[in-house]
């Protein structure tokens, strides 16, 4: 657990107040889903270190993958240059992801990959003959990232609140109910470039879980009012929500889809947004303004495209999916058990993430129970990390079910302890 001495070192610390800051545990190693410690001690990563690790820490095909490409090619630039390693994962993608998604654009992480889409939603319809098409639609309790235009899709929280006058207006609708979607778009739609959406399950905005009929109605209205659909699948992707991507529960296929986190298996950055022929067609031209003027420094590193390359053939050789539902199927019997406890207010659940809600302090993110929480998850071994009140669930695929069955029971042990 973490030390109670002050931290002494360099590092500006993400999502963390460093005044008062005790010194962080030190990681020097991981293994499946446990983490050691310098001092000697372990951790269980019940949340793939935010969300990234599918397969487990270390994880043996992915690593060689990643240490025999770096013997042969580290690095290039992916203009006017490309490499073995991108074109075959860019095969990949479009093969495995929802149908009509022929074009991949690579970048770093799940902000830039939302980044992408965004342009390119707003661009396409520039070149279109439509520019009065520029209003983005987001849902309410949505978090997209962290730079400026994707924290401008995401609700008003502490995360967005300092940042609140150079953002761009957003409408917002309710991610419960397809009705005021319908009532804008019947209204506006000609002003509106795109809809984003987190499919089925919007995380950082609580781990709040959709019916697949309301992604089908969401599809339904855009194409009524020919507005693109963005579905950010940074968190849902790659089998998260019981199946490999979110949007195949619902049967429909976005627009353009941004993905990232699981996309290496956890190892490394690597994000990929894909789009449809009508929304790449829209920047075909002899005009070379008319070009997508976006890339990265690593844009389609060969090192993170060998890593994704693994993990999906881990997906391939192993029986990844069956590993899903059995932790589906332990969620579920440990939410059964909690659903009724005085602390908790609600549950919720699909696929391998689970949720509980406690009965909270009204201060969201920075709710007083979340904070003693994780600090009594780390005296417990565990690595939980709640949303304010809200403690989620969400573990590499290799967890064993006992494992999973003791995070469980730290989980129920702490509501014991809130005052």
């Amino acid at each position: 657990m973490a030390s109670s001495n002050p931290y002494r070192g360099r590092i500006w610390f993400p999502y963390t107040q460093m005044q008062g800051l005790a010194a962080p545990l030190e990681i020097v190693r991981g293994e499946g889903v446990w983490l050691y410690a310098r001092d000697g001690s372990r951790t269980l990563d019940a949340i793939s270190s935010w969300w990234v690790t599918l397969h487990g820490h270390a994880e043996p095909r992915i690593a060689e993958a990643i240490a025999r490409q770096a013997r042969t090619l580290e690095q290039v630039i992916l203009a006017d240059y490309t490499h073995p390693l991108a074109e075959e994962l860019a095969e990949k993608l479009v093969a495995i992801t929802p149908a009509g998604l022929n074009h991949v654009f690579y970048s770093d992480d799940g902000s830039t990959a939302v980044e992408v889409a965004l342009k390119m939603a707003l661009q396409c319809w520039q070149q279109r003959g439509q520019p009065q098409r520029r209003r983005i639609v987001a849902l309410e309790n949505a978090y997209h990232g962290d730079t400026l235009a994707a924290m401008s899709v995401s609700e008003a929280t502490a995360f967005t609140a300092p940042f609140q006058e150079w953002m761009f207006p957003v409408e917002r609708v309710s991610a419960e109910r397809p009705e005021p979607l319908a009532g804008l778009l019947a209204d506006h739609s000609h002003e509106i470039a795109a809809l984003i959406v987190e499919p089925l399950l919007q995380g950082v905005g609580g781990m709040r879980v959709q019916p697949p009929e309301f992604l089908r109605s969401v599809r339904q209205l855009c194409d009524q009012h020919h507005v693109l659909l963005i579905a950010d699948e940074v968190l849902t992707g790659f089998g998260r929500t019981g199946t490999m991507f979110a949007c195949e529960q619902a049967g429909i296929s976005p627009d353009i889809l941004c993905l990232s986190k699981g996309l290496t298996g956890g190892a490394l950055p690597l994000a990929a947004t894909l789009c449809t022929d009508a929304v790449f067609e829209a920047f075909l031209s002899a005009d070379r303004e008319r070009t997508l003027f976006h890339g990265h420094s690593y844009t389609g590193n060969p090192l993170g495209c060998a890593a994704a390359l693994a993990s999906l053939e881990i997906f391939r050789t192993e029986p990844v999916m069956q590993r899903i539902a059995a932790i589906a199927a332990t969620h579920a019997r440990a939410l059964d058990r909690l659903r009724t406890h005085p602390r908790v207010a609600a549950v919720r659940q699909t696929g391998t993430v689970a949720a509980i809600e406690l009965r909270d302090d009204g201060r969201g993110y920075l709710s007083e129970a979340g904070l003693h929480l994780r600090r009594h998850y780390e005296k417990e071994s565990v690595l939980l990390r709640p949303l304010g009140p809200v403690v989620y669930v969400l573990p590499p695929y290799r967890i064993q079910p006992s494992e999973l069955e003791w995070v469980w029971d730290v989980i129920a042990d702490s509501l014991e302890t809130l005052a």
